[in-house]
């Protein structure tokens, strides 16, 4: 065997507490296509980002050739051969394209050649990037990584944001790399690539290399078992929920489309259900939650609230007919430098009048709020100073001290521990015990029938799977949100 044009030993990377990688290794052969695999939050791409030079590992070593290299910056990445097409193009959105290639002093007409090729010979480089569909933003920036002529083309979901006849285009690149004895590192949510262009496979899970594969020989399950988790012993299953088919429809929609990310999405969620959305990274639910919330109007179709259509121009529509946002970012709903009481008071003063005076029950509904939740008791200190599972629980909290009728939470329990990840399941169970409802999006698998009734999965901004959450395998989950027909 030659040496390897790529190889990671140990490699890892903490955010202060959190361990983003724990210890890589990764085997790069020259004229390969090597998949990256694992699930939402394994590690990806950080490795990704260490091999870009955009952030700097903690530890481990990173060979090129059976060379060490260091590499701190993009450019010095470049210079060892690697180059990275992103998951979110890496381009200027104010330029036209002329100007991000000056930018980076990269040949326009080597991209020129390269757009040609796949079938963009006729755009204006003198475009600006904002006005161009993601697409075209995705093969740009693949011809503008080509344009370097790489030993070693990292794609990071390329495929995810393109129809199947530019996606073909992307597959005669990496077959054209590989047929030079050149590689390719390939992410993909879609087994199907994997098992029809890829070599050999490295899969990760929870910041860590737990197998390499060939995907041809190990097949579907070879690939989808590694990616599994064990469900924490300390998370038991939960009691089976009847929800009656006679209780009210709090939230619908009809036929939803947004932007070619939400594709004809029509569901039902009753009073009393906790209803699951499963997807991976980028099928379309961080557009369905903006639509729900009132944060975005739909292309074609409708939000259903309470029988009735929600016209909304802003969350503020949507919070006042019962429909309320628990967001991904908590720090994003939270004033960091105020204290909880007051972050938990925000919506008791969403109308004008209310300021004139104080609530006569402000003081009633937060302590009820703190009591109910387990909120660090030192509720005068600043909310940043919280960990992130009592952040969270403020969040969640707001709403309670305020009514809703259907709370919207996407990854409610992200980034927390185990405890407190079994108090917002308790709580959102007292919820929907109260008749409200509650749509949850989770990037974990195993929390699917741990806290909700119902499974949808999400692939390509349609529903492809739906059935009881009690009985959601991860198999089964992982196999339909990587959109495998059999799953369908």
């Amino acid at each position: 065997m030659t040496d390897a044009l790529l190889e990671t030993k140990a490699v890892a990377k903490s955010y202060g507490s959190v361990v983003a990688l724990r210890s890589v290794d990764l085997t790069v052969q020259p004229g390969e296509i090597h998949a990256l695999l694992g699930a939402n939050g394994a590690g990806k791409s950080t490795l990704v980002k260490i091999l870009s030079g955009v952030i700097a590992p903690d530890s481990g070593t990173i060979s090129v050739n059976g060379r060490s290299v260091t590499m701190r910056r993009p450019p010095e990445a470049l210079k060892a051969g690697l180059a990275t097409v992103y998951q979110d193009p890496a381009l200027v959105p104010d330029l036209t394209i002329a100007q991000n290639l000056t930018l980076t002093a990269i040949d326009e007409d080597a991209v020129r050649s390269r757009l040609t090729a796949m079938g963009l010979g006729r755009l204006d480089f003198d475009a600006q990037i904002r006005d161009l569909p993601l697409e075209v933003l995705r093969l740009l920036d693949l011809a503008r990584a080509l344009a370097h002529d790489p030993q070693l083309l990292l794609l990071d979901e390329i495929t995810a944001a393109l129809p199947s006849d530019q996606a073909e285009h992307v597959f005669g690149i990496m077959q054209e790399w590989k047929e030079k004895g050149r590689s390719v590192l390939f992410i993909t949510h879609r087994l199907a690539e994997v098992l029809s262009l890829c070599d050999q496979a490295t899969i990760l899970r929870d910041g860590r290399t737990v197998a390499q594969v060939e995907p041809r020989q190990s097949g579907e399950r070879g690939l989808v078992t590694p990616m599994l988790g064990e469900v924490a012993a300390e998370l038991e299953a939960a009691t089976s929920r009847v929800i009656s088919q006679e209780a009210p429809i709090n939230l619908a929609t009809a036929d939803l489309y947004s932007g070619g990310k939400v594709n004809g999405i029509s569901f039902e969620l009753r009073a009393g259900e906790i209803l699951g959305i499963a997807a991976l990274e980028g099928q379309g639910q961080d557009r369905l939650f903006e639509l729900l919330s009132g944060d975005r109007r739909p292309d074609r179709g409708e939000v259903i609230v309470n029988g009735s259509p929600l016209r909304a121009r802003s969350p503020y529509d949507a919070i006042r007919r019962g429909v309320v946002l628990v967001p991904s970012d908590r720090v994003l709903a939270l004033l960091p430098k105020r204290s909880v009481r007051e972050n938990l008071a925000i919506p008791l003063y969403n109308r004008v009048q209310r300021w004139l005076g104080l609530v006569g029950d402000e003081d009633t509904r937060t302590n009820k709020a703190i009591e109910r939740l387990s909120i660090d008791t030192r509720a005068h200190r600043q909310v940043r100073r919280l960990s992130g599972g009592n952040q969270q629980k403020v969040v969640i909290g707001r709403w309670l001290a305020n009514g809703f009728r259907t709370l919207l939470c996407f990854d409610p329990t992200r980034g927390i521990d185990i405890h407190t990840k079994r108090q917002i399941y308790d709580l959102l169970k007292e919820v929907a015990d109260t008749g409200a409802s509650v749509l949850v999006y989770t990037s974990e698998l195993p929390e699917i029938p741990l806290l909700c009734d119902r499974v949808l999965v999400i692939y390509n901004g349609r529903i492809v799977h739906e059935q009881d959450a009690a009985n959601a395998t991860e198999e089964v989950l992982l196999s339909a949100a990587h959109g495998l027909e059999e799953s369908a």
